[in-house]
């Protein structure tokens, strides 16, 4: 190991005119750390845009992009008391008028009282809920249980419906337990009540199925122990029924109390004396919030990217070197990289075609439509100051008269599917998910995105060469200057040695 003489002999400070010698030779160094530094920035602007892109696509894609954002009703109801309307997918307005004869109920079954006798007094005694069902001679066997499905009806023929739930009962389990599991997962709620000592079970679902019984059980646990029937139509049971309504003159049952009829989900909730009636229209407030939150967020789109390719490119702002924040304050170093960082994505032939390309896509008609087939016929217009790039704004007034008259036309509008690969009869919203898609799609394989490692995207590839590069430049730094503080250490040799020999030659003249 060489060990470094600091001007002991000469009276330099070595260290100091080294790190000086080094500073220069450090310049290549730092240029190669800043466009290190300066890709890793331009990488981040890129994902930014690419983020914001991906939140208009699903913007578009859970608003303007769905159906069902323009399909959505308010309904009045003469008597919601009786019954409630809601629209599930009727992309047209609705009226009728219903008179409810009976609600649909849930089959039912009920056990006798439990009477258990304890086997050394001979008296009766109660079943502990929580206590293990082997005290009351109950041994380890398989119930099950088929009740009726979410449609009023269960085919016993089990290759062609979900077989009956089944439970293995464990002589360890208590009848809470037993109920738990029960009511967690099988077609019926299960109740025991400890004063009466009685059992109940409910159908979850409502409906009758004709000639058969709803709830069917089996297995010692409901025979012997609880002395219940194998199903709901012997004693201690009552049979499940269907709704009876008469609908729009025309008498209908339905095994539940919520059905659809022409795209309209109908609750009835209690049977009435006279016809209630109904009527739907557009949900103008719901949709025009749908539409104006697609603009807002378009016209953000445009405003940032439009930012970042006209930002001013300030190039004798370089990225700082780590000795060069050492010199500045905070604040300082935070207005410098603001300018650092400015013009990244300037000009940028990418982004400035997805501009142009977006534009042409929302402001050119859509061919082989009549009617609504431009934005302008909903009310929605460019600004009028060119300098925004192109935004949007909207007549709000004309907007919501559009969505009154026919809320499906501006659905069409946005989503229409055109004659195959045709753009230019594909609806605005499809067409512009589109552009967005290749324009991510080309940021992406230049920028990578999170979780992506560099050899997998343009600027990470160069980072990576330029890490090597760092790395092969700071080796040969270090040896560099090894050989320096080697070369000042022979020299502080020479001079020790040559002021010995200096001492000696003084003594014999003196």
């Amino acid at each position: 190991m060489m060990v470094r003489v600091s001007g002991l002999a000469s009276g330099m400070d070595i260290d100091e005119i080294v790190k000086s010698m080094m500073q220069a030779e450090r310049v290549p160094l730092d240029k190669l750390t800043q466009k290190k530094q300066y890709s890793e920035w331009q990488r981040d602007d890129y994902r930014s845009v690419n983020t914001a892109l991906s939140e208009l696509d699903k913007l578009i894609s859970d608003g303007v992009g769905k159906q069902s954002s323009f399909i959505k009703k308010t309904v009045s109801v003469s008597n919601p008391d009786a019954i409630s309307v809601r629209n599930v997918n009727s992309t047209s307005d609705f009226t009728g008028k219903i008179n409810v004869t009976n609600l649909a109920t849930a089959a039912t079954m009920t056990s006798k009282p439990i009477k258990e006798v304890d086997k050394d007094t001979g008296k009766p005694i109660k079943i502990d809920s929580k206590e293990p069902l082997s005290k009351y001679g109950l041994v380890k066997h398989e119930i099950s249980i088929l009740a009726i499905n979410k449609d009023g009806v269960f085919d016993l023929d089990e290759s062609k419906v979900k077989k009956p739930y089944t439970l293995t009962i464990e002589p360890t389990d208590t009848l809470d337990s037993v109920i738990n599991k029960i009511n967690a997962n099988s077609g019926v709620t299960v109740f025991f009540d400890q004063n009466s000592q009685q059992f109940s079970i409910t159908a979850k679902n409502t409906g009758d199925v004709e000639g058969a019984a709803e709830i069917e059980l089996g297995g010692e646990f409901f025979t012997g122990l609880l002395e219940m029937s194998n199903n709901n139509s012997e004693a201690g049971g009552t049979a499940g029924t269907n709704a009876t309504v008469e609908y729009n003159g025309l008498k209908i049952t339905r095994p539940s109390n919520t059905f659809q009829i022409n795209g309209a989900e109908i609750t009835v909730k209690k049977p009435t004396t006279e016809a209630v009636t109904f009527s739907s229209k557009a949900d103008v407030d719901t949709i025009l919030d749908t539409v104006t939150q697609f603009v807002n967020k378009y016209n953000e789109i445009i405003k940032k990217i439009q930012d970042k390719t006209s930002e001013s490119k300030y190039r004798s702002y370089t990225p700082l070197t780590t000795e060069q924040k050492k010199a500045m304050t905070e604040d300082e170093v935070k207005l410098w990289e603001e300018k650092a960082k400015s013009g990244t994505l300037k000009n940028d032939s990418t982004l400035k075609n997805l501009l142009t390309t977006m534009r042409s896509s929302l402001y050119t008609s859509v061919s082989g439509m009549t009617g609504t087939n431009t934005l302008s016929k909903l009310g929605i217009t460019t600004t009028s100051n060119y300098l925004e790039g192109g935004k949007l704004t909207i007549d709000e007034d004309k907007l919501r008269a559009a969505i009154s008259e026919d809320p499906n036309a501006i659905y069409k509008l946005f989503m229409t599917e055109g004659k195959g690969t045709e753009k230019s009869s594909q609806g605005l919203a499809r067409r512009l998910r589109a552009d967005i898609q290749s324009s991510m799609k080309v940021i992406t394989e230049k920028a990578g995105k999170a979780g992506y490692v560099n050899n997998m995207f343009t600027i990470g590839k160069s980072v990576n060469g330029l890490d090597t590069r760092i790395s092969t430049f700071e080796a040969k730094l270090v040896k560099l200057e090894t050989r320096y503080y080697n070369q000042f250490t022979a020299m502080e040799k020479a001079i020790s040695k040559a002021n010995s020999q200096s001492s000696s030659l003084s003594q014999y003249f003196s």
